[in-house]
């Protein structure tokens, strides 16, 4: 395992909303590629719709909290180059600030807000979004508006995973 690595962020990629057209059937068959520093995810291909459900679980190992996460939604083509559907990028540094607090929110009752992180021009945030105490741990479930493009959400969640034998929540600096 790599010495630098502080921990696991499982992506839950849950679904597009009215996501563009870019086939001439006016659909578009939708897939998204995470990217995180030299990390590189991909969901799978929903055939035909604008409204897909993925429900697709991604784990990026996190060596630093300062990189952001790029979802690039594309339209798959068999023919020509896959098109741009828009991309959208998140910050996971407030996120980070939650799980410092993770060892004092043991009492909360299950799915109590831990934290509010409200849209900006920083963050491609759709509306406000919230760190969630969940089963124990916190979780962020979001709704990112797409960017360069005429329109389209993707619908997210992210989770911390320790492992053992890495740096862990204590290495880091938020």
């Amino acid at each position: 395992m790599n010495n630098n690595v502080l921990g696991l962020l499982r992506l839950r990629i849950k679904r597009g909303i009215n996501l563009a057209i870019r086939d001439v059937t006016r659909t578009s068959d939708p897939y998204i590629i995470v990217t995180m520093g030299a990390h590189k995810l991909k969901t799978g291909v929903v055939k035909k719709n604008l409204n897909p459900v993925w429900n697709e679980e991604l784990t990026l190992s996190i060596t630093n909290i300062n990189e952001p996460i790029v979802f690039n939604v594309y339209d798959k083509d068999h023919i020509t180059g896959d098109d741009p559907m828009g991309d959208a990028v998140v910050d996971i540094k407030p996120y980070m600030e939650c799980l410092k607090l993770a060892a004092d929110l043991e009492k909360l009752p299950d799915g109590c807000a831990v934290k509010k992180v409200q849209p900006s021009r920083d963050n491609c945030l759709s509306k406000e979004s919230c760190c969630t105490w969940h089963e124990g741990k916190i979780v962020q479930d979001m709704i990112l508006k797409l960017r360069n493009v005429e329109c389209g959400e993707i619908v997210i969640q992210i989770e911390w995973i320790d492992i053992p034998g890495s740096k862990g929540l204590a290495a880091v600096e938020v």
